[in-house]
Formats: C-alpha cells, structure tokens, sequence
C-alpha cells in the first residue's frame, strides 16, 4: 500500500498562449513540489487549450518542446507531472488530445491519446487506439482524458480499473455555460456518480484536475472553465476543487493506494452490482 500526497492544480488556461500557459503550470508544479507533493495533477490540453484553433498548425510532437518543458520541470522539483498536451503526429498527419505521466527524473512513462473525443472536437484531434496501465514506485496509474469519463464511454475507467491500475488520473477541461455562477452546481452529477462507483468496484481513488478560465476561438467560444476538480475513493468524495473563472489554484490531498486482488471474470458481477449496465441502458 501506497501513501500519496497529490497536487490538483486547476490551471487558468488561456486559448492560443502556450507561453503564458507554462509559466503558470510552472508555478503550480513549484509550489506542489515546496508542498511535499508526490504527484500534481493539471489540466487537458494546457498548451494552446481545448479545441484553440492555434492548436491545429503549432501543437508540437511528443517528444518534443513542449512535453520537454514539462520533464524539465518534473525533474527540477522532483515530482511526478500528470498533465494534457496537444500532440501532432507527423508520420499519422494528425493531431491527438494527448496526456502524459512524466516521473521525477523527467521521463515519460506513459503517453495517452484521448480516446472518446467530443463530436465538436474532430477536426481538431484524432482518436487514441489503446488504453495503458504504468507501473511507477507508487504504484500502477492509469491515465484517461475528461469525457473518456462520460457515462457513455464509461467502459474506458473500468478496463483501465480491470488493467490493475491502482489510481485513475484525469486531466481535464470542463465546460459549462457563461451564466453559471458560484451560485450554482456547475456539473451536478455529471461527473460524480462515475467517479464513485470505479472508486468503490476498484477500490482506487479517481482523480481530475480541470483548467479555468474563458474559452475564447473554436466551437466552444464563449464558455468558461470553473474549476470544481473531483477526487473519489471507496469512501467517497474526497475533496471538490474550487469554483474559480479567473485564477490558477492549487489543492493538495492524501490518498492510499493498493494492489486489488480482484481479476478477470471476478469484476463482473461488482459492475452489475454497482449498476453501470443498467446507466447506459
């Protein structure tokens, strides 16, 4: 069993500003590592932000500058970096809504490629083909990107939970209309009953950091980001992140991870049980 302390650092991300982009994620990465923190976790797309039209000709290879600016950083503070990049693929011609796992000594352990992109987000990024579990020193992570968590694509979380992952790491960048305020619950249990239910099946901790901020070019030109990241685990929510439009903030949470004994044919009828067939019916 592992003891984690986890960084959700929701990023204020602005559309077509890479620059300005990793300056803030730097200091998030700062202050999570002065934190003690094992692992942060940011936002889905970080670099150009989701669907910004910049990111159709300058999203960068991976390896590459970008994904190289992020291991720089994790091995300067010792840290592991959960974060989302956009990812061109030269010899595919396309472009992907990557995330990656980058360890302490500022390798890439685990490259992902979204794989339930959002109808309005084609043109922009490619489908993933596989899904992957990495065995790290705290543990096996698995790595999924935002919508890869809708009810609809639920069976993403649970064969990444049947691969042996131990905790379920999400960047992501969750929009809601520009009328919402504090006020409001801004993603009701859009996002809650899923991470939930893959906590108590797999007994793991499900975690997503969502970026803030207004999107502004693309399709989705006009909503914002509120934060509100999520953290589950078999006892239930952990901690909820701030409402925020306008700021990067940092929250930081202790999780313990442990191999499942669970495999194969065993998962079934706990996936019944905790009714994910009867959801998508």
């Amino acid at each position: 069993m592992s003891n984690l302390k986890i960084a959700l650092g929701q990023l204020l991300v602005e559309g077509g500003e890479p620059q300005r982009n990793f300056d803030r994620a730097k200091e998030l990465i700062s202050d999570a590592s002065d934190n003690q923190c094992d692992i942060i976790l940011l936002p889905e797309c970080l670099d150009f932000g989701w669907t910004h039209p910049s990111s159709i000709d300058n999203a960068k290879p991976i390896p590459g500058e970008y994904s190289d600016l992020m291991c720089n950083y994790a091995k300067e503070k010792n840290i592991f970096i959960c974060c989302g990049l956009s990812e061109k693929d030269e010899k595919l011609g396309k472009n992907f809504n990557s995330a990656l796992l980058i360890d302490n000594n500022g390798n890439i352990v685990l490259k992902y490629r979204k794989i339930n992109v959002l109808k309005n987000a084609f043109e922009f990024y490619g489908i993933g083909q596989k899904l992957e579990v990495v065995d790290t020193k705290f543990g096996k992570i698995g790595v999924n990107i935002c919508s890869d968590n809708y009810i609809d694509a639920i069976d993403i979380g649970i064969t990444l939970g049947r691969m042996g992952a131990e905790i379920i790491l999400s960047p992501s960048s969750w929009t809601v209309d520009h009328t919402i305020t504090e006020k409001d619950d801004p993603y009701k249990k859009k996002w809650l009953n899923q991470y939930l239910s893959l906590s108590k099946v797999f007994d793991i901790p499900v975690i997503s950091t969502t970026s803030v901020g207004y999107i502004v070019g693309g399709p989705y030109e006009g909503k914002k980001m509120v934060g509100c990241s999520l953290a589950t685990d078999k006892n239930g929510l952990i901690t909820k992140g701030d409402f925020n439009e306008f700021a990067s903030d940092l929250k930081i949470i202790e999780v313990k991870t442990k191999i499942s004994n669970l495999k194969g044919t065993e998962i079934g009828p706990l996936i019944y049980e905790e009714g994910f067939l009867k959801w998508k019916s």
